[in-house]
């Protein structure tokens, strides 16, 4: 309600606006305060993520296979070669003398309504599958073959037209894998039909024909030694050694050479890339604990993390584990060091040395300061009980019991400001019943003063 200047001439309005300013300055406070609450946790959330996340790529770099990188190379574009982490350096000489292939069949023209009945599919294990078009037209048996996922699809060939001009068909079926054991052969009949020798095999009737015979991949190892070995595989991917295949496209008559060498370029790179992102984390933590110092006169600014025990010890735990000695070597052995200013660092250089003397040693020793970080980022993210996620939930806490305070605060000061507007207004109202009074008395003396005159 605004009363200004009705009666007592003052600016109700703006003096119920500053003694409300001044009634809210425990709300402002309050307001204030989830603000900086609400940034810390946005950065706390933030930081536990990035936990969550180097505890899976810990786990990885904690394993004894961690650093394994090797370079597979072949005397022969004709042959593949692929090493896995469990893989060891070597070399050695194969011959290709065949490929995987996928048995493939086309049945023999005939025309488009002679592809009803029963059919059975049998695989080269002998399994039988019995497929039932549902009309006699060559798409209806190639519709069912293919329903029927049974290894082997079915496609329809034009195969031109009879004697009378009507279309001929052909049904080619093809193995959907190489490899001699998904061969198959396609009958015409049931399985009673088969066990008496009634069913026909369409591959076999006047004008079909075996176009692939399926097939597997052979080659041989120490060809032309008393210790010739021959390996075979349904696919064109075969194991010659420990976590090492060879994919082969064609047969070579002459021997091609294998070869899988250590890649102390790669391991070391993957090191460092691990080492790095603990490096930025780190650094992450410190700049966000930094308090930056005004000049005189202004104030200072202080960082999220600044006064925060839990991510203070989270960065000591995480420095802990890169820097302290594993069974009383020290990290800093293969190039991974904290200097004085609590800066982390890698010696890419330093790595591969240590790589080049004792790579079983450096990998120990890599993976140890891995498992030791994967520890101390669990410890403090876990989802349930982590110390950061505790911390998270307090800060959340609060914040819910800060906008309970606002609420009522907004209750308060709503019935203060009801208060004040209507004090005034009886202000108002009492000084015009004075302003009245007045007027009737000064009437009143003027009368008795003419009076006596």
């Amino acid at each position: 309600m605004k009363l200004d200047g009705l009666v007592s001439g003052l600016k109700t309005g703006e003096l119920i606006d500053a003694l409300m300013d001044v009634s809210a300055i425990p709300k402002k406070l309050i307001t204030t305060k989830i603000t900086d609450r609400t940034s810390i946790i946005t950065n706390l959330q933030s930081l536990n993520t990035s936990l969550q996340a180097l505890v899976e790529k810990a786990k990885t770099a904690a394993s004894a296979t961690s650093l394994a990188a090797f370079t597979a190379t072949s005397s022969s574009e004709s042959v593949t070669v692929n090493a896995g982490p469990k893989a060891s350096a070597f070399s050695t000489s194969i011959v290709v003398d065949a490929v995987a292939t996928a048995h493939s069949v086309v049945t023999a023209a005939a025309g488009a309504d002679s592809w009803g009945g029963a059919f059975t599919l049998v695989a080269a294990d002998g399994t039988r599958t019995e497929i039932a078009p549902a009309g006699a037209s060559p798409h209806d048996l190639a519709k069912a073959i293919n329903a029927a996922k049974a290894g082997v699809t079915a496609t329809v060939v034009p195969a031109g037209t009879d004697a009378d001009g009507a279309p001929l068909s052909r049904i080619q079926l093809n193995a959907a894998e190489t490899g001699a054991e998904n061969t198959f052969t396609l009958h015409r009949g049931n399985g009673d039909d088969l066990d008496a020798g009634t069913a026909i095999d369409l591959g076999t009737e006047p004008g079909a024909a075996v176009l692939t015979a399926g097939a597997d991949a052979r080659i041989r190892l120490f060809a032309g030694t008393s210790a010739e070995q021959v390996l075979t595989s349904a696919s064109n991917t075969i194991t010659v050694g420990d976590d090492v295949t060879v994919t082969v496209t064609k047969p070579s008559a002459d021997p091609v050479t294998v070869t899988v060498a250590l890649d102390a370029k790669a391991q070391t790179a993957t090191a460092e890339a691990f080492i790095k992102e603990i490096a930025g984390l780190l650094t992450r933590i410190d700049n966000g604990s930094k308090a930056t110092v005004g000049a005189v006169g202004e104030k200072t600014t202080l960082g999220v993390f600044t006064g925060d025990s839990t991510v203070r010890n989270l960065r000591t735990a995480l420095a802990n584990a890169v820097q302290h000695p594993i069974d009383g070597v020290s990290p800093s052995s293969i190039g991974i060091s904290i200097n004085e200013k609590g800066v982390l660092s890698f010696d890419a250089e330093k790595f591969a040395q240590a790589l080049a003397d004792d790579p079983e040693k450096t990998q120990e020793l890599f993976s140890g300061v891995a498992g030791r970080l994967e520890g101390v980022a669990d410890t403090y993210s876990d989802k349930y009980d982590g110390l950061l996620t505790q911390r998270i939930t307090g800060q959340e806490s609060e914040v819910k019991t800060l906008k309970t305070q606002v609420e009522r605060w907004d209750v308060r000061l709503e019935q203060r400001r009801a208060t004040l507007e209507r004090t005034y207004s009886q202000l108002e109202v009492q000084l015009s019943k004075l302003e009245s009074q007045s007027s009737w008395l000064t009437g009143q003396l003027a009368a008795l003063t003419a009076t006596k005159s």
